[in-house]
């Protein structure tokens, strides 16, 4: 790829940042959270404009921050500008527990890795005062086998529900003790790219006890099973079901892993 195309990557970027320093799914935002008065949709909510979402904002700045370490001198004071507005966006839309609302998956799990990831990449510290309550909130979220789960209902209800048994169907969320690999991999993902300075005791006797559980996940032939429950979502209600979830993101947090533990041992 030319070094051109690359500048023109980081152009879109640059000039995708919406006033209030977050980033949207495919256009900047026109319009007024009111029109949603205005949704003619029965099934979807949050629609009528396109949203600054804390998963598109931390992928934008990542890239950004990415771009600006292989080119340190293209429009370097831009992409620092865009990437402190960012992080206030971030901090911004944070709930008082210390997580974000997921919109493009089942849900505060999903969302807070990538509030984390977003506060690490624009250069906030392991001791900062956000990311320390994420951490705080991934980790009272753990259940007893190590992993994590979550119902879509989150989703639905805007309220965290990590529930082993939905309100609806009465069926159970996830495959082991209300536990899944997707959701397990999100949370120990966003723990490691935290990198904060906890009692080993908490932080790294969690992150460990969630490789425990995606590893005893794990079939002979290297994959995960599917399991029951959605981790895909959009527009609120509607649940997706991504078979390559359950890969995706286990080998992911493995992979992380094995650099995290470097860092975690010194």
């Amino acid at each position: 790829i030319s070094d051109e195309r690359l500048f023109d990557c980081a152009h879109l970027l640059l000039t995708y940042q919406n006033a209030d320093g977050g980033w949207a799914t495919y256009e900047n935002n026109r319009g007024f959270g009111f029109y949603e008065w205005m949704n003619p949709s029965e099934v979807f909510g949050d629609i009528m404009i396109d949203y600054s979402y804390v998963e598109c904002s931390s992928a934008s700045m990542t890239a950004l921050a990415a771009f600006k370490k292989f080119y340190p001198h293209h429009r370097s004071k831009e992409i620092d500008g865009a990437l402190k507005r960012g992080a206030r966006f971030i901090r911004s839309i944070q709930r008082p527990d210390g997580s974000w609302y997921g919109s493009w998956g089942v849900c505060f799990t999903y969302g807070t890795w990538f509030g984390i990831e977003a506060l690490m990449t624009a250069g906030c510290s392991s001791d900062d005062g956000s990311v320390r309550l994420a951490v705080n909130f991934l980790l009272s979220k753990q259940n007893n086998n190590g992993g994590w789960g979550e119902s879509y209902r989150s989703c639905v209800d805007k309220v965290y529900d990590g529930s082993e048994v939905t309100s609806i169907r009465l069926q159970p969320c996830y495959g082991r003790g209300g536990s899944g690999v997707v959701q397990t991999a999100w949370a120990l993902l966003g723990l490691m790219a935290a990198k904060v300075h906890l009692p080993e005791e908490v932080y790294v006797h969690a992150v460990e006890q969630g490789i425990k559980y995606l590893m005893s996940m794990q079939t002979p032939a290297g994959d995960w099973e599917q399991q029951e429950g959605i981790t895909g979502v959009f527009n609120r209600s509607c649940g997706i079901t991504y078979t390559q979830y359950r890969n995706i993101f286990p080998l992911w947090a493995l992979g992380r892993y094995d650099e995290w533990k470097q860092h975690a041992t010194k």
